[in-house]
């Protein structure tokens, strides 16, 4: 009886480059690597970039627990575990794919040494090699070059050594004296580095793990430091309606929303920590993690009318999920990309309503959602309106000192300064604002940023003795004033005054 089918082998030439085009960028590659030491239990991860034009190379070094000879082979072969497979809670792979296209986006010669039990496996792939011959043939000997990194592993216990060589993808043709490639290379290693420390934090942070990583020398200068995505540390952060378990299917996400603190509440270089790799635009949203891995930075997932705005870019939700959700996560072969599931939408995008709603009013009031305990608040000079479908701004007429400029002097005095009050009401430079806001986003000046403290202080003397002539006590005038921005950012001069005026 004749074979009912065919084996349709795919050819190696073009299965291997075309395994090439999934997409890695230079910073995904190298974490995708780092995946596989903190899955072999790894404690220290030493990468080495190396700058010499077309003779760059990039090293990925582990002291994990290292392969065999016949573990480094089936770790080499594409697709080597199927991606259905239940994995450990402990294990960031997936598709048996990582390894190899992670290095193939970035090189033509991946080498990969690995040493278990004493003694040391080498393998590797040249893509030119396979393309001459048409086969799958995996070298068993190290390529020119590769023999000094591999010596290192000599001296330790266990442990695997990843090499990219020809690095087409990196600095392709580029001679060792060009110096724009030069600063670009130094460029991409700036850009591994914050991305390392964005997406392995919670292995950085010492409280879980002692993964530590090393970038070009062994010394604390060179050891990556975590970037916390939510500034827990920071009392100004807020947390919104804490932790919540949400059960999917026989597994259960974890979702944590948080508010950051306004830039008011932070220091210039803490600011600008806290804007990320991509900038605090880009950087809100979810941050999804599988097993403690960080998956997605920032975004809104999709979710329905969620869209990134200015005014939410203080609104950080984290969701953890387990390895066994993949599927329903759509997690893609980088580890890039996750999609919620449809059962979990709805309540997701809850939540992200909660916390920006939150994020918005922190972002508005400069940091200060209240006045601090006060029963009646300092009324703010202008008010948002709404009308047939219309927003409009006016200046409010009851906040104290412009109901005493109203009050006070001859009616004509009273008439101009009413003229000029709608005059200002009715040219609010929307566009502009709206337009610097966008581009500009973070370069706006603080109230009275830059003034004399004598400037401030005036300022106050009036409010506070036109709520003196409404008949506010002292006290009470007094907590109004601390309790609204942007007075409640100068204390010292509140108190000053007020001893003044007494």
């Amino acid at each position: 009886m004749a074979d009912r089918f065919d084996i349709a082998e795919p050819r190696a030439a073009a299965m291997i480059e075309a395994l090439r085009a999934v997409g890695y960028s230079l910073e995904t590659a190298v974490a995708d690597l780092i995946d596989n030491s903190i899955s072999a239990s790894a404690r220290n991860v030493h990468l080495e970039f190396q700058w010499a034009g077309p003779l760059s190379t990039i090293a990925i070094m582990d002291d994990g627990r290292g392969m065999t000879e016949a573990e480094l082979v089936d770790a080499m072969r594409p697709g080597s575990r199927n991606p259905l497979e239940a994995r450990g809670s402990a294990d960031l792979g997936r598709f048996g794919l990582g390894l190899k296209t992670a290095s193939f986006s970035q090189c033509r010669i991946l080498t990969v040494a690995s040493r278990k039990a004493g003694v040391t496996s080498t393998r590797c792939w040249d893509l030119d090699y396979v393309g001459r011959t048409g086969e799958w043939r995996l070298l068993k000997d190290a390529p020119p070059g590769a023999e000094a990194h591999i010596a290192r592993l000599e001296t330790m216990t266990s442990g695997t050594i990843v090499l990219w060589q020809s690095l087409d993808r990196v600095t392709g043709t580029a001679s060792i004296e060009d110096r724009q490639a030069h600063d670009r290379f130094l460029g991409l290693v700036s850009h591994v580095k914050a991305h390392l420390e964005m997406v392995f934090h919670r292995f950085l942070d010492g409280s879980r793990s002692r993964l530590r990583i090393w970038i070009n020398g062994r010394d604390d200068r060179h050891c990556l430091k975590p970037w916390d995505p939510f500034l827990e540390d920071n009392p100004a952060t807020m947390v919104i309606a804490g932790e919540e378990r949400i059960p999917c299917g026989d597994a259960t996400v974890t979702v944590k929303g948080f508010v950051l603190p306004h830039k008011d509440r932070l220091s210039a270089r803490d600011f600008q920590i806290a804007a990320g790799p991509r900038g605090w635009h880009a950087q809100q949203g979810f941050y999804v993690y599988r097993n403690l891995r960080l998956l997605v930075s920032g975004g809104w997932l999709g979710l329905e009318q969620m869209a990134s705005e200015e005014h939410y870019k203080l609104a950080r939700i984290r969701i953890d999920i387990p390895g066994s959700l993949d599927g329903d996560w759509a997690i893609d072969v980088k580890k890039s990309r996750a999609r919620p599931p449809g059962k979990l939408r709805q309540r997701l995008r809850e939540l992200a309503i909660a916390v920006r709603s939150r994020a918005r009013n922190v972002y508005v009031h400069r940091g200060r959602e209240s006045s601090g305990g006060v029963s009646e608040p300092l009324r703010r000079a202008w008010l948002s309106t709404e009308r047939d479908g219309r927003i409009t701004y006016r200046i409010d007429r009851q906040n104290p000192l412009v109901r005493s400029a109203l009050a006070g002097g001859p009616r004509e005095q009273r008439a101009a300064v009413e003229a000029m009050l709608k005059l200002l009401e009715a040219t609010v430079p929307f566009q502009q604002i709206w337009l610097d806001a966008i581009e500009r986003p973070d370069v706006h000046a603080t109230p009275f940023e830059g003034d004399d403290a004598s400037n401030v202080r005036e300022v106050m003397v009036a409010i506070f003795r036109a709520l003196r002539a409404d008949g506010v006590g002292v006290e009470l005038a007094r907590q109004r004033l601390r309790g609204m921005p942007p007075f409640n950012q100068h204390p010292e001069i509140v108190g000053s005054l007020i001893d003044d005026e007494e």
